[in-house]
């Protein structure tokens, strides 16, 4: 390409690497590049993206194109934090922008788009699964000292009723029902504590989504319909399949309940992006591009519960005990993998990321 010298000293290696959305602009607003990130984020090959105007590819919540002429004139770099940025059909995200002009030709723009969503979300990896190790101990500590006298009080409900009329019988069976309902509570909390650590192997992720599909299908989403989305050439990872399965699973009755009782749609979408990377506490980090989206065309999350959905004991529905997605997040970490939400009224979408398997030459060529 000419009429700019890239501001890489190796462009080809560094510009492909970025893990964040990058784009050239030149004095008219014209996209003149895009790194791969770029790319994944709107939705877009880099070649149809060059000599589109940026307004019309990105939706930033505020001025862009005077700030992008703001930046040229004091050849200074300008930051903007939290601000929304959509990309093509996609929800708006906060993210910070930064707008650096060329240090040898100010009027071309180096706009680095960072997901704030994404950072946000991974300095709270350490408070969910913090969480649900309280679960657990909560579980080991609580659930068999309060299953023990709540069997009793069923039993003696029971003995009660035989000799009650009809208005105390109907309180007896309250009892007896509403005892029960908590002993299924407890069982759920004490699959933390009994979750064995996972046995893993190399899995193909599109055998897991069809594992759990079929079994949704015949059981409490025979009413949706299920779309399969998937990348064909994505690599396997390193995972415990049954355990998959029983993420895609809990998402896909997420989904299902969602909708309400009406045949919605569920969508079941794979796709490769490289641009995702876990940091460790060393600071070290490895990279996330196996992507599984279950996206939803139900009514979204309350409003403010969406960053805590992932803790136990925060639902979304009314009598839900919200362990599930607990227990999701609890053996997606497992896996050393991430789990995000995104929602609007209409489309919620939550995104699995996983690594690849270590014996597959696309984790190598990552890894580098």
């Amino acid at each position: 390409m000419t009429g700019y010298r890239a501001p890489y000293p190796v462009p080809g290696v560094i510009w492909a690497s970025l893990p964040m959305p990058a784009l050239l602009i030149d004095a008219q607003g014209t996209i003149l590049d895009s790194n791969p990130a770029a790319e994944q984020f709107l939705v877009t090959a880099s070649r149809s993206l060059k000599g589109q105007a940026v307004v019309d590819r990105l939706h930033v919540g505020i001025a862009l194109v005077p700030a992008l002429a703001r930046a040229r004139a004091n050849r200074s770099a300008l930051v903007v934090n939290e601000v929304e940025v959509a990309a093509l059909g996609r929800a708006p995200i906060q993210c910070t922008l930064q707008i650096v002009p060329l240090a040898d030709n100010p009027g071309i723009i180096l706009l680095l788009i960072e997901p704030r969503e994404i950072a946000d979300r991974l300095g709270r990896g350490g408070a969910n699964r913090g969480a649900a190790r309280a679960a657990i101990g909560m579980a080991e500590m609580l659930a068999h000292e309060i299953k023990n006298p709540l069997a009793g009080i069923s039993g003696a409900a029971q003995l009660i009723a035989m000799n009650a009329g009809a208005d105390d019988r109907a309180l007896t069976d309250l009892i007896v029902a509403e005892t029960r309902r908590i002993v299924k509570l407890l069982e759920q909390v004490e699959q933390f504590g009994n979750l064995r650590p996972p046995e893993r192997r190399a899995v193909n992720l599109h055998d897991a989504l069809d594992r759990a599909r079929r079994s949704a299908l015949l059981g409490f989403a025979a009413r949706m319909t299920i779309i399969e989305d998937y990348d064909p050439s994505l690599p396997a990872t390193l995972a415990d399949l049954d355990q998959l399965v029983q993420v895609f699973l809990n998402l896909i009755r997420n989904a299902a309940q969602a909708a309400g009782g009406r045949a919605g749609t569920i969508r079941l979408h794979s796709f490769y992006d490289r641009a995702l990377r876990l940091r460790h506490k060393d600071g070290s980090d490895y990279p996330l591009p196996l992507q599984i989206e279950i996206i939803d065309d139900g009514p979204g999350l309350p409003p403010g519960i969406a960053d805590q959905i992932f803790e136990p004991f925060v639902s979304g529905r009314e009598n839900g005990t919200g362990l599930g997605l607990a227990l999701v997040a609890k053996i997606i970490s497992d896996h050393d993998g991430w789990i995000a939400v995104e929602s609007v009224p209409g489309r919620t979408v939550f995104r699995v990321s996983l690594p690849v398997a270590p014996d597959d030459p696309a984790s190598k060529k990552d890894a580098r």
